[in-house]
């Protein structure tokens, strides 16, 4: 006799292992280190000082 499968389960396992291959994909392709994440923001908070360095007017408002 075949074992008897609740189809409900198989089909949301399914969905679950899908979602998690999709997850890891996508924490493959736009993860970014902690070291490359702050490289980013010291790299930005440089461009802003710079340009706030050649300011014509200075910010009195």
């Amino acid at each position: 006799m075949a074992e008897i499968i609740n189809l409900n389960r198989v089909r949301k396992a399914r969905a679950r292992d899908e979602a998690r291959a999709d997850a890891e994909a996508n924490r493959a392709r736009h993860g970014r280190t902690r070291a490359e994440r702050e490289a980013a923001g010291k790299a930005r908070d440089t461009a802003a000082r710079h340009l706030d360095g050649h300011r014509r007017e200075p910010d009195d408002e």
